[in-house]
C-alpha cells in the first residue's frame, strides 16, 4: 500500500509507460511507526518481530501436543521440522547434524515467513530484501562453521585449507589460496547476497508491474488507450506473483541447505 502511494504520487500516466519512483530506495525504506525514546521503530522492524512471532507460534501450536493422530496443522508442522532434520541436517552433515537441526529449522522457517511477506496481502514487503537480515544470518552461519572447524580439527582446519594434501603438490599453493579466499570471504558474502538480490528483484518487479497496472487502469480517463498497457502490466504482474511464491520457498531452502553444507565441510573437512 505504501509503495503504491509512492508510485501514484510520482506517476504521470499521460507521458509514462510504467510508473517508477525517482529513487527505487523509496520502495525499501519503510516509514517510522513510532519512537521508543530516540529509537525509531519502522515498519521493517515490526515485520521482523512479526516473522519471529509467527515462527514461534507455528512451532508451539504445531508441536505442543504430539498427538498420535495429528491434526492437519500438526502434520504440516511436523513434516517441515522432519524435512529440515532428516533431508537437510542429517543427510548433509551426517549423524552430527542432529545438534544443528534446531538452528537450521528456526532459520528456514524465519526466512520462509520473511520471504513470503512479499506475497502476503497488506504486507507486500519481504524483510529479507533489507541486507541486514541475510547478512546477520550469514554471519551466524559463518561463526558456527569456523568455530566447529577449529574445535573439531584444531589448527589443522586452517592448514588443510591452505595446503590441501589431496591435490597434486604442484597445484596445492594455488588451490590453497582459492580455498582460503572461498571459505573465509566468499561463503558468507555469496550466502547473503544471493538471498538479498533475489528478494530485491522480486519486490521491485511486483511493485512496479502491479502498481503501474492498477494506476493506469484506475486513471483510465487520463491514460486513455494506455489503460490497455496497464492491463498488460497487471496480468504480467500476476504471473510474477505466482513465480515469487516459488522463489520465496526456494531461496529459504537454498540458504538453509548451503548453511548445512558449510557446517558439514567443517565437521568432515576430509570430504
Amino acid at each position: 500500500m505504501v509503495d503504491q502511494l509512492i508510485l501514484a504520487s510520482e506517476c504521470d500516466v499521460a507521458n509514462e509507460v510504467i510508473c517508477a519512483p525517482a529513487d527505487v530506495k523509496e520502495l525499501f525504506e519503510l516509514p517510522t511507526i513510532f519512537h521508543i525514546g530516540e529509537l525509531a521503530i519502522t515498519r521493517t522492524i515490526l515485520l521482523i518481530f512479526l516473522a519471529a512471532f509467527i515462527v514461534l507460534a507455528i512451532l508451539y501450536f504445531g508441536l505442543r501436543k504430539g498427538s498420535v493422530v495429528p491434526s492437519k496443522f500438526q502434520a504440516v508442522v511436523e513434516s517441515l521440522v522432519q524435512f529440515v532434520r532428516k533431508d537437510v541436517a542429517e543427510d548433509i552433515i551426517g549423524p552430527d547434524g542432529v545438534k544443528y537441526a534446531p538452528y537450521l529449522t528456526a532459520m528456514f522457517l524465519f526466512l520462509l515467513v520473511g520471504n513470503l511477506f512479499e506475497v502476503t496481502p497488506l504486507v507486500n514487503f519481504p524483510i529479507t530484501s533489507r541486507m541486514a537480515i541475510p547478512a546477520f544470518l550469514a554471519i551466524v552461519t559463518y561463526v558456527i562453521f569456523v568455530f566447529v572447524g577449529f574445535k573439531k580439527n584444531g589448527f589443522r582446519y586452517l592448514t588443510d585449507i591452505i595446503w590441501p594434501k589431496s591435490v597434486p603438490i604442484g597445484l596445492r599453493w594455488l588451490v590453497g589460496v582459492i580455498e582460503l579466499f572461498s571459505t573465509f570471504i566468499l561463503r558468507p558474502l555469496t550466502l547473503a547476497v544471493r538471498l538479498f538480490a533475489n528478494l530485491v528483484a522480486g519486490h521491485l518487479m511486483l511493485t512496479l508491474l502491479l502498481g503501474s497496472g492498477a494506476i493506469f487502469i484506475w486513471n483510465f480517463a487520463d491514460a486513455g488507450a494506455k489503460s490497455l498497457v496497464g492491463v498488460a502490466w497487471f496480468a504480467f504482474g500476476l504471473g510474477i506473483y505466482l513465480f515469487e511464491i516459488v522463489v520465496a520457498v526456494l531461496q529459504a531452502y537454498i540458504f538453509t541447505l548451503l548453511s548445512a553444507v558449510y557446517i558439514q565441510s567443517s565437521v568432515h573437512p576430509e570430504h
